[in-house]
């Protein structure tokens, strides 16, 4: 395994980080908890010390599984989570990062994760109904009270980040990024590198799309994210596999290693790139975890990588997909 530091602070994760989104159960299929405890206690076993959640994640209920599976075992985790979204009866997300609901749920996460300190807290999205100063300085008193160790926001421009930073410190920033979702290489990460913070990336793997166990024969129950998600819709799926298949031939020659393990160094190996996180929720999907280390990717081999990928998906398409309302566009 690999570490990394994030500064100002005496936090060292894994450069793998275990994504518990699916853990919750919302979006994913429902939960199986007894699975999801042992994928979490399989991560600890195979190095990875991050375990990144939020309250939406099940609403409250990936938080739970992760508190219980930490019982005992708190220390040996980087426990990061969120804050900034409420929810409906349906559990549909809306946002709302005030300072009267970090404050609220700030004490629900932490009896969730049954733990008194919370080791790196982030804004999950964005929220432009209330002014950054306010958001901001609520977690920079959280900061300071010490139930939080560090700070972080998700899915937040390199603006809204200049602007965050007028009013707390920033150690952490969350955006999207994998093989197939380069977005971030066009802000997030430089910023990241310019400003010193460790960029904790999310979908590693692309919601599986690069985990080469799909065909288009695999389908998506309707409580399923990927059944709204349109790379894993006609026409793009199939652009998308194709591109799969191609890499995974070019890992196996190049490297001895299969896709899920290009895709996942091709993260760890992006500059300003801290920690890739890697949703599972079975312990059998953490067994590619160790053919991610041992190689690198060097420029010549990442343009080839590139033009595999631009030959086969015409029709590209981002995560934009997964952004719950903005009350500022509506």
């Amino acid at each position: 395994m690999e570490f990394t530091t994030i500064r100002e602070t005496d936090l060292k994760p894994s450069r793998i980080g275990l994504g518990t989104w699916a853990i919750g159960g919302w979006m994913w299929g429902g939960p199986d908890d007894e699975a999801a405890i042992a994928t979490i206690e399989r991560a600890l076993d195979a190095g990875i010390t991050l375990i990144d959640t939020a309250p939406q994640y099940g609403q409250g209920h990936s938080e739970e599984v992760v508190g219980r599976a930490l019982t005992g075992k708190r220390e040996k985790a980087v426990v990061a989570t969120k804050v900034g979204l409420e929810w409906d009866e349906r559990g549909d997300p809306s946002r709302n990062a005030s300072a009267a609901r970090i404050r609220r749920e700030i004490e629900d996460s932490l009896r969730r994760l049954r733990t008194d300190y919370i080791d790196i807290y982030q804004v999950h999205w964005p929220d432009p109904n209330v002014p950054m100063e306010e958001t901001a300085s609520a977690l920079a008193e959280l900061h300071r009270s010490g139930k939080i160790k560090a700070i972080g926001v998700s899915n937040f421009t390199s603006r809204q980040m200049l602007e965050f930073l007028k009013y707390a410190p920033l150690h952490v920033v969350q955006p999207p990024y994998n093989l197939f979702e380069r977005g971030a290489e066009l802000d997030a990460l430089p910023f990241a590198r310019e400003h010193g913070l460790t960029a904790l990336t999310y979908g590693a793997i692309c919601r599986g799309l690069l985990s080469g166990t799909m065909s288009e024969k695999t389908t998506f129950g309707s409580d399923d994210l990927r059944s709204v998600d349109p790379k894993f819709r006609p026409p793009r799926f199939a652009q998308y596999l194709r591109a799969v298949d191609r890499l995974d031939v070019f890992a196996r020659e190049r490297f001895g290693r299969r896709v899920i393990h290009l895709a996942l160094r091709w993260v760890l190996d992006t500059p300003g790139v801290g920690v890739a996180l890697w949703g599972a929720r079975r312990p059998a999907q953490l067994d590619p975890v160790d053919g991610a280390f041992g190689f690198t990717l060097d420029a010549q081999t990442r343009s080839e990588i590139l033009r595999i990928v631009s030959d086969e998906v015409v029709d590209p398409v981002g995560p934009e997909f997964m952004a719950p309302p903005d009350p500022a566009r509506e």
